[in-house]
Formats: structure tokens, C-alpha cells, sequence
């Protein structure tokens, strides 16, 4: 027999780690597992991924429980394995849907990643959650370098808490995002025990809105009032992700009207056309492509701030990200290379995406990539709303739902197709007059579709 250690293998382009939402039925310690087998579904910023064993043998130990983060190359399971230890021969490196994965130190045998967005996924199952127990407080810094995942620094970061000061509970040693709130619930008095060793954390306003836990509500009979539900997952991420955008980004938000009339007849005659090819021809194809053309004219609408470097990067493609909700929560599928696809073939890939997303089987790549996003509530568009920026990127269309309203033409009113279009910015990088001019470029592609179809590359 052979104790044979697996470990995560890589999963995306710049995936360092990942969340455990799930392990699958019949995995557990002790327990035979066959080569193929899927073991577990592992939740990162991308994608969520199945990952499956790359040999057969009894498990001996799992590498964490449900709702554990578990690094890239670091101990997934450790199976017993029947026969000699595993050959150092050259084995294909595994595989993830987000990139091609880089070849380890040490050849391993093959293992794969498998991009599966679920509608419903697993972890997700209704559970009572114990409100944490404050961590012990003593006196002085826990660690100089203390360990945390990139969610639970920001975290900190946003309640302007030092991460030296918490005391961790996580495994090896890891700051937890649990941790950093109970020692903000006890902020005042851990910060009394700490001052003759450490200096205290930042005051700042966000200490003074310290996370409050909500009191249950039971029944006459003692029956629960409430349902509670883990935040993990793909919520969890969204979660994380708009915190971020919105604590990070000064946003913006600009809102102006489009005549969509011209629009809207150019539609009716393209349309029977695509339908003969098979593609569904609704307006966002061709409002994708007044995006891209506006972007060629505004490139700093296409750029990204690089927190590590300090640094503007300035996009020479154009991938376009297309929010859409699932029952997951909401996604962002990307056409990529949106600057070189016609209206007709835009409107394919976004049928794909949208199909792939809807059944669960949208890749890790399709996901990544965006330089520039659209969001769209379609009938449920109401007047205007204010969309939270797809950090790191510096601005995002909303579109809203078209109504017919009078609109003046030539000196006369008539009735005109209208919707609004509402862009936020990210104030830090683009001006006000930048962004107003963007958008007007948008307005005038889809005011005057003909034009638009004459700078189409």
C-alpha cells in the first residue's frame, strides 16, 4: 500500500485559491474512490469547478471542510493507493477551462477542473449558523504577518481593523473573516487590553458600524420565526465583489434618453434574416457594438487601475461582459473580442452565453476577460438605475426598458421609441466630461444605426 497525497491542482489565470462549497456524495474518510471520480465542487472568483481523482484508492484524509478556503497546490485529499508509489514519469498537467494550467515542480498524475456553474449549487443547504464566540484577547500582536484570504483583508480593511491585533482561529493559523468581526463586535475593549504592547487600529467610521448580529425570533410555541442560510458560494462571491467595488471605486453615474425609433426598424428588417441562419436577433447585439465603437473613440473608458503596480493599464482589446442573473445569482459571460465580431456573430455568441449560463455548463473562461460591462433588466428595466461598476473596470452601461413616449422631430412631436441609458464611472480615473461624452457617443450609434453599421470594423 502507498499513501499518495493530491493536491489542488491549478484552476484559472490568477486563481490562488478556492472555496469548498461541497464535497461529493460518498466521499468521505474511509471510503473507496475510483479514477475520474468527482471528488468535490471548489468555488473561486471564475467559476465553480468539479474536481475530480486522478487515481483510485481509499480515502485517508480530507484537506478541509465545507466553507474552507484551500490554496492552489495545497493538500485536497490523501488517498491509499494499491501497488507501488506513483511513477515520476512526465503526465499531463490538469486542466482548467479558465487557462492553460502551469506545469507543476514535481509531474503529477493528471487531474481535471471542470467549469460547472449550477442553478442551484451544492453547500448552499439551509443550516442554523452559530453566531461566532469572541476571540481570547491577549495582550500584543498574534502574528507580525498574519495569515488571511484577499476577502478577509479587505474586510479588515473596510472596519479598519489591524490584522496583527485578531486572534486566528482558521487553519494553520489563518485570520478568518469570522475572527476580524468578532474582534469588531469587542473592538473597544480589545483595543483597552492591547495599548501597552500594540498601537490600536485606525478609528474610523466604519468601526463605529460594527457588525451587529439580528436577534431570533421565535413563535408562541418556540418555533423559529426566521430561516438562515450560509453565505457561501457563488451569493458569497457577488457579496465580496460588490463590497469591493463599491469601497474601492468612486463611482458616478450619468443619465441621459435615446430615440431608439431608427433602431427599432432596422431590427424588423434585419431580423428575418438571422432567424434564417438561426440566430435570435434582439437589440443588444447592436447596442454591444455602439460600445465597442464609442470605446475605440474614448480608450480610457477600456482601462483598469492595477492596485499591486499603482498602475492605468490601458486595454488594446475588447471583451465585453454581459451581466445576466441565474438562479446562482448574477453573472457576467464575456464576448470576447467584441471589436471583431459582426452584429450577426455577436448575437450568436451571446445566445451561447446565455444558454451555457441558463443550463449550468458556462466555462471558467467564459466568465473572465471583461474589459467593459452591459446590464440590462430587459421589461423589468423601470426608469433608470445607478449599476455598480465590475471592478477593476473604470465604467458600465445600464440599459432600460424602452417605452414610447412624444419625442420632437423636425419642430413636430410625435411618438418616438425612448429607453434610458444610465453609465457609472469610476470618478478616480475618468472625469465628468469624458464620461458625458462617451455616452453621447453611445446615443449617437443608436440614434443613427446606419452610421454605426459604417464605422463598424
Amino acid at each position: 500500500m502507498a499513501r499518495w497525497e493530491f493536491k489542488l491542482p491549478d484552476i484559472g489565470e490568477g486563481v490562488a485559491e478556492g472555496e469548498i462549497v461541497a464535497w461529493s456524495e460518498g466521499v468521505a474518510v474511509g471510503a473507496l474512490v475510483q479514477a475520474d471520480q468527482a471528488l468535490c465542487e471548489v468555488m473561486t472568483d471564475k467559476a465553480t469547478v468539479t474536481i475530480t481523482s486522478p487515481k483510485a484508492g481509499r480515502l485517508l484524509e480530507l484537506g478541509g471542510n465545507v466553507g474552507e478556503i484551500i490554496k492552489v497546490h495545497s493538500k485536497l485529499v490523501v488517498l491509499e493507493l494499491d501497488g507501488a508509489a506513483p511513477t515520476d514519469a512526465p503526465t499531463p498537467v490538469p486542466v482548467a477551462p479558465a487557462a492553460p494550467a502551469a506545469t507543476p515542480a514535481r509531474p503529477e498524475p493528471a487531474a481535471t477542473a471542470v467549469g460547472d456553474i449550477k442553478e442551484t449549487l451544492p453547500g448552499m443547504a439551509r443550516a442554523p449558523v452559530a453566531a461566532p464566540a469572541p476571540a481570547p484577547r491577549p495582550a500584543g500582536y498574534f502574528s507580525d504577518k498574519p495569515l488571511a484570504t484577499p476577502a478577509t483583508r479587505q474586510l479588515a480593511r473596510e472596519l479598519g481593523i489591524d490584522l496583527r491585533l485578531v486572534a486566528p482561529s482558521g487553519p494553520h493559523g489563518r485570520v478568518t473573516s469570522d475572527d476580524v468581526r468578532a474582534w469588531s463586535a469587542t473592538a473597544p475593549e480589545a483595543a483597552a487590553s492591547n495599548t501597552a504592547t500594540a498601537p490600536s487600529p485606525p478609528a474610523s467610521p466604519a468601526q463605529a458600524r460594527a457588525p451587529q448580529a439580528i436577534a431570533p425570533h421565535v413563535g408562541a410555541a418556540g418555533e423559529p420565526l426566521e430561516e438562515r442560510t450560509p453565505l457561501r458560494g457563488v451569493r458569497k462571491k457577488i457579496f465580496e465583489g460588490m463590497s469591493r467595488s463599491m469601497h474601492t471605486a468612486a463611482h458616478f453615474t450619468f443619465v441621459e434618453e435615446c430615440d431608439v425609433t431608427a433602431l427599432k426598424a432596422l431590427r424588423a428588417r434585419l431580423r428575418p434574416g438571422a432567424e434564417k441562419q438561426g440566430v435570435k436577433l434582439s437589440f443588444l447585439p447592436f447596442i454591444v457594438k455602439a460600445v465597442v465603437a464609442a470605446l475605440k473613440k474614448h480608450p480610457s473608458l477600456n482601462s483598469a487601475y492595477d492596485e499591486a503596480t499603482n498602475e492605468i493599464v490601458r486595454r488594446k482589446y475588447i471583451n465585453i461582459g454581459i451581466a445576466s442573473s441565474t438562479d446562482a445569482g448574477l453573472m457576467v459571460p464575456v464576448i470576447k473580442d467584441a471589436d471583431r465580431r459582426s452584429i450577426l456573430d455577436v448575437a450568436r455568441e451571446i445566445q451561447r452565453l446565455a444558454d451555457a449560463t441558463k443550463e449550468g455548463k458556462v466555462k471558467a473562461d467564459d466568465l473572465s476577460g471583461s474589459t467593459f460591462t452591459i446590464t440590462s433588466l430587459g421589461q423589468q428595466g423601470g426608469l433608470f438605475a445607478t449599476p455598480i461598476l465590475n471592478f477593476p473596470e473604470v465604467g458600465i452601461l445600464g440599459v432600460h426598458q424602452m417605452k414610447q413616449k412624444p419625442v420632437v422631430k423636425d419642430g413636430a412631436i410625435v411618438i418616438g421609441d425612448v429607453m434610458l441609458l444610465s453609465l457609472s464611472f469610476d470618478h478616480r480615473l475618468i472625469d465628468g466630461h469624458v464620461g458625458a461624452a462617451f455616452a453621447y457617443e453611445i446615443i449617437g450609434f443608436l440614434e443613427d444605426p446606419d452610421r454605426l453599421v459604417l464605422e463598424m470594423a
